[in-house]
Parts: C-alpha cells; structure tokens; sequence
C-alpha cells in the first residue's frame, strides 16, 4: 500500500509542476521602425493574457525584409508564423495563395472600424488577407520657426515650385541645416515609394495602358532633374544613403528645414523625448505641379499569416490583439494618445483625446484620402497602387530603377543615362515577363 501511495504522490507532483498548457512559439518578422519596436516592448501584455503563446522578433531594417519574407513565402520556408508586410505584397500574394484569410479576428475586432481606403488595400474579393497595424501616406513637415524667420508661410497644398524655392532660401549648410531632406537609399520602398509618388504628380506614369515603360518621356525627366538639382542646391551631404530612419534621425536633430517622408513619422518628430524640434513643426499636403495629382502615396505595414502555417489560430490571436482599439489605448497608457500606431481606425480620428494631442492628425487623415490606388496618375494607367505598380515584377523592377536614381543622386551618373538605363531594364523585363512585345 506504501508503494502504491507513493506511486500516486509521485504522479500528482509530476502533474502539478509539468506546465499547464503547451506553449506555442511565435516567431514574427517586422521592420526597424519605432512603431513596431513599441510593438515589441509591449508584447508582455499579450503574453501574460496568453501564457500559452511565446512570441520570438525578427527584427529586419526595411529592403532586408522584404527581401527576407518574400523568399521565405515563396520557397515556403516556414521560417515565420507571422509577417509584416505591406498593401504591395497582400494583393499579389493572396491572389498567389500564400496567405491566410484572417476570419477569426474575434467578435469584438470591429473590421468595419478600419478606414476604408486602408481595408480595400489589405483585402481581396472583400477578404481581409492581412491586418493593418499602421497606416499612412506621405505629407511635408516642416520647420515652422526657420519659416517665420525666413518671412515663409507654408500652403496647406504646396506647388513643388513654392517648396524648391523655400528649400534654397532656408538652405543654411554652414550652420548645418539643410534646406529640405529626401529619401535617397535605393529601394522599391525606399527612394522609388519616394519617386514615384513624386512623378505622379508631375504628371509621369511607370507605364502607359500597352505596358510600355514611360522612363523615355518628358515628365520623367521633369521629376528626376528636379529631384536632383533640389538635394544638390539644398540637401544633406551622402544623401544617396538615406532612407526613412536616416532623415526621420536628421529632421528630430534639427538638420532639415523640410521633409516629405510617411506621415506616421509625424509623431516622432513631436515627441520631445525624440526630437529637438518638436515644438516647431508644422504639416502640409505633399507637393504637385498643379495637374490634379498631390505627391503622396498610401502604404500600411500590416501582419499577415502564411499559408501552411501550423499555427493559424495562435497567429490569428497575436494579430487580432495588435491591431486592435484596445491595443491603441494601451499605447495611449503608456506614451499618450499622440503615439498611437495612426492610419487604419475611423474611431482614432473621432476620438478627441487623440485629436488634442496629435497636431499632425486632421493633415494624415486628409493625406490619406487623397490617395488614389486606382486612378494613381495624370495619364490613365493599367496598374493599381500609387507609389508602385502591383505586379510582382515591380518588386525587382523598382529596386533596380532605384538603384540607377541613387546613382544619379550620388553623381556617379546622369539624370539622363539613369533614365535611359531605367528604361532599357525595365523594357527587358517587361518584355521577358510577357507584358509587351
């Protein structure tokens, strides 16, 4: 009878210290920006309320990443549970069959809450194929003080002549500021996000409706000579390396007089815990020329799930709660209304604690609407999407033409032989994926 007692006591001291539940490990992979390393440090609240779900970060500058997960999902590699990734991929991907419809986000998720530009990017056949954690456009920010000294006063819709002139005016390099700050890192996300929105609105296309690439025409010529004469005359020195971390770190130092760069960058650049200048910045619509097309583009960063993935329901749950209102006021908690991740919930924008706060909300929300994915140019186009095209070519396409426009930035090359080589690629491309003759 000992024995046997023993036997028992042995096994319920087994059972009470194995653990309770079996944990499922994810493993998610994310971009370097604030944002998402707020995410990150906020992760124990999730866990703690999902003790049965670990979360492991990989945590990837922005090219690398894109990189990184779309060789992952396309050789289905299964390294992540979960990816973020943006309104480029989720269409083209989804079509594709490589990622999870994202049905079971709870009851009390609110899918109507979304802004409806941001939940058409995200979705298929009115299918939410990924969550937006983020969401933007692109706007100017601005120093307001340099401009007042200057006699300066900043249009809510600037014309990209106003915006040259004011860069060489309050271009100061000797007392290190610079007159306006742009992204110049080569990159389909990085400098080509940038140009494109950039072209659109002088009235450039990437292809006309044949599929025929446009690099050859005047207005091309137009933005690239303007890009580059304007960050010679009145931009920061290596330029050509910098992308949205570089000038985001610039600009909250007080080196730039103007930035047009993501409108989620608005809330760094007021934080005084981040910025020098956060009391001194002002928001406008991005540029245009006048021909009915402002300079801004419509991105989010959103999470998504894989196809294949062994952990659909854990992955779902994560994704549920970091996209969710509840997750905003917990940010709000924690840093105040004005951090919360901006661009994907109508309620954000009806919420006068945030509106108190964030100075930069009203001129985001007006950003966003005034993107257009499916009419993006002056000229009619084939493509949706306004600062690239969604074709899964684009993705190698922008990256090489951007490659060409950072040289031309650099001065390695020409305005001209950067334009003749965007065009001889991406004609060879276009011609090997079938699109033309």
């Amino acid at each position: 009878m000992k024995n046997v007692l023993c036997a028992v006591t042995g096994a319920v001291a087994l059972l009470i210290s194995a653990p309770s539940l079996a944990e499922t490990a994810l493993t998610i992979a994310t971009v370097n920006n604030s944002d998402m390393i707020r995410m990150q440090g906020l992760t124990s609240e999730f866990t703690a309320k999902n003790p049965d779900i670990s979360v492991k970060w990989v945590t990837l500058e922005e090219n690398v990443l894109r990189q990184r997960v779309t060789t992952d999902i396309a050789t289905k590699g299964g390294q992540f549970d979960i990816l973020t990734i943006g309104t480029y991929e989720v269409p083209i991907w989804a079509k594709k069959g490589w990622l999870v419809p994202l049905d079971k986000l709870g009851a009390d998720y609110d899918v109507n809450d979304l802004l409806p530009k941001i939940r058409d990017a995200v979705s298929v056949d009115g299918k939410l194929y990924a969550a937006p954690f983020y969401g933007e456009s692109s706007m100017v920010m601005y120093r307001t003080d340099l401009f007042e000294k200057a006699g300066l006063k900043m249009p809510e819709s600037p014309t990209w002549d106003f915006v040259v002139d004011a860069a060489k005016k309050l271009n100061d390099k000797a007392g290190g500021v610079y007159g306006i700050c742009l992204r110049g890192k080569a990159g389909w996300g990085e400098n080509m996000a940038f140009l494109t929105a950039m072209s659109n609105s002088f009235g450039a296309r990437w292809f006309d409706e044949k599929w025929e690439p446009q690099f050859n025409s005047p207005e091309w010529k137009k933005t690239l000579t303007t890009y580059v004469d304007l960050m010679k005359q009145a931009g920061p020195p290596g330029a050509s390396s910098n992308g949205f971390n570089e000038n985001l770190a610039l600009f909250s130092a007080g080196k730039c007089a103007m930035w047009i760069d993501a409108t989620v960058a608005a809330s760094m650049v007021t934080n005084p815990k981040d910025s020098k200048v956060a009391d001194k910045v002002g928001f406008a619509l991005a540029p245009n020329t006048g021909l009915g097309k402002n300079a801004n583009w419509l991105w989010a960063w959103s999470l998504a799930v894989p196809a294949g993935s062994k952990k659909v329901d854990a992955a779902e749950k994560f994704i549920a709660w970091a996209t969710s209102k509840e997750y905003a006021k917990l940010v709000a908690s924690k840093e105040g209304w004005a951090a919360a991740p901006p661009g994907t919930r109508t309620s954000l924008y009806q919420n006068p604690d945030y509106l108190k706060t964030a100075p930069f909300a009203k001129m985001t929300l007006a950003s966003i609407d005034a993107a257009d994915p499916n009419h993006p140019t002056v000229k009619p186009v084939p493509y949706v999407g306004v600062q690239y095209a969604a074709i899964p070519e684009f993705q190698g396409l922008g990256t090489a033409v951007g490659q060409q426009f950072s040289a031309a930035l650099s001065g390695s090359t020409t305005v001209d032989a950067a334009l003749a080589a965007a065009q001889s690629a991406t004609e060879r491309e276009m011609k090997r994926a079938g699109y033309i003759k």
